[in-house]
C-alpha cells in the first residue's frame, strides 16, 4: 500500500476509534504533504512524502528539547507520543553498526581521507540513508570516521 493511501485509511480508522492523538498527528502529516503538493504543483513521490515525515519528526524532537528546558512535562509527553506515531510511517531505522558500515563504504567510494572530504562523503551517503537515519547521527558518524 502506498504511503499516501495508508495515511488516508489510518485517518479514517482514527476517526472511527476517536483516537484524538493519532487523528491530529495523521492530519498534520496529510496537511504537510498537501502543502508540499501545492507548493511543487504536483503530487509528491513516496520518497518526498517520507522526507516530509522526517521533517515533522525533526520538529517534534526540537519541541521536546525546548519543552524539557521549559519544564513542561505534559507537552513533552504529547510530543513524544506524536513522534512515536510519526516514526511508524518511516522505513526501518538503521542501527549504529549498519550506519557505520555504510559510512565506511561511502568513504571508500569517495576516497575521502580527512574532514575536508566530509561533503563528498555525505553527498554519496545521504541517498542510501534518507529517512532511515537521523541526519545529525549520520554527520556525527562521518566526522568520527574522518577524524
Amino acid at each position: 500500500m502506498q504511503l499516501r493511501e495508508r495515511l488516508q485509511s489510518e485517518l479514517k480508522e482514527a476517526m472511527k476509534s476517536r483516537d484524538a492523538l493519532r487523528l491530529s498527528t495523521i492530519r498534520s502529516v496529510i496537511s504537510s504533504v498537501k502543502n508540499r503538493d501545492i507548493e511543487l504543483r504536483r503530487e509528491l513521490s513516496e520518497a518526498e512524502i517520507t522526507e516530509a515525515i522526517v521533517t515533522l519528526c525533526k520538529q517534534r524532537r526540537e519541541s521536546i528539547r525546548l519543552f524539557k528546558e521549559a519544564g513542561r512535562q505534559e507537552l513533552v509527553d504529547k510530543e513524544e507520543a506524536e513522534l512515536a506515531l510519526l516514526m511508524g510511517y518511516l522505513p526501518q531505522q538503521l542501527t549504529r553498526q549498519e550506519l557505520e558500515s555504510l559510512v565506511d563504504q561511502a568513504i571508500a567510494e569517495t576516497s575521502a581521507t580527512s574532514g575536508k572530504d566530509m561533503g563528498r562523503v555525505m553527498k554519496a551517503l545521504l541517498p542510501s540513508v534518507s529517512g532511515r537515519a537521523d541526519g545529525k547521527l549520520v554527520s556525527e558518524v562521518v566526522k568520527g570516521k574522518l577524524a
